[in-house]
């Protein structure tokens, strides 16, 4: 692979990066890193809280997918996020970082048209969450240059990703880093089951009292490991 160029804007503070990057976007491939979040959100609007030390980036960028395919971009996104965060840090389907049983960061894909922005939070440091099951990717203050450094490592190969196309996003090597999978699972609206596999299409394959089941991001709203 080589490397797909991007422009790049770091920010003191900001209230969403996805918000400042879907308005400064150009047509150009566009990083934006803050190294504050004032206002922060996840899957459906969720808020998102803001570790002591946090990495809060997001890509903009026009997506050559069809647009069936695109739900398979935060998966993507999360590969690529497990790539640049290094060893030990996993994925719970569909868009949570994990480090051991604790939670350090999540993707969000929002989509305008062909435009897409995609956040990527990541809690470096934090020694007093104030989120029940949150954790940190460093036992250790990284300085204020880490969070730069990984989001730019993270773009890179996110945009070599999706260059290769929808069809080979890295079913298997998600597989491989999905800590759902093998385990029980509750979802909103109401169901149980146990996690088997990832579909082709980044759907999640559940086992169920009635039968296989793939789930889909759109179509539930919470997936909790039992």
């Amino acid at each position: 692979m080589t490397d797909t160029p991007y422009a790049l804007c770091l920010l003191e503070e900001a209230g969403s990066t996805q918000d400042e990057a879907r308005r400064r976007f150009t047509g150009f491939p566009l990083l934006v890193v803050a190294a504050r979040q004032t206002a922060g959100r996840g899957r459906r609007g969720r808020s998102w809280e803001t570790a002591s030390r946090a990495l809060a980036a997001t890509l903009a960028l026009r997506l050559p997918w069809p647009e069936a395919t695109r739900p398979r971009l935060t998966l993507v996104a999360g590969l690529a996020a497990c790539h640049a965060l290094g060893r030990g840090v996993g994925l719970e389907w569909p868009n949570d970082l994990i480090k051991g049983s604790s939670k350090i960061g999540g993707l969000l894909a929002e989509a305008a048209g062909d435009v897409v922005a995609v956040g990527l939070g990541v809690n470096l440091y934090w020694p007093a969450p104030t989120v029940a099951g949150a954790g940190e990717l460093y036992a250790r203050d990284p300085g204020v240059e880490a969070a730069g450094r990984l989001a730019q490592t993270w773009a890179r190969d996110l945009l070599q990703r999706v260059a290769l196309g929808p069809e080979a996003w890295g079913r298997e090597e998600y597989a491989g880093c999905c800590a759902t999978l093998g385990r029980e699972v509750t979802w909103e609206p109401g169901g149980r089951g146990r996690a088997t596999g990832v579909a082709a299409d980044g759907g999640l394959e559940v086992e169920t009292a009635s039968g296989l089941l793939v789930l889909h991001a759109g179509e539930v709203h919470t997936v909790r490991i039992v």
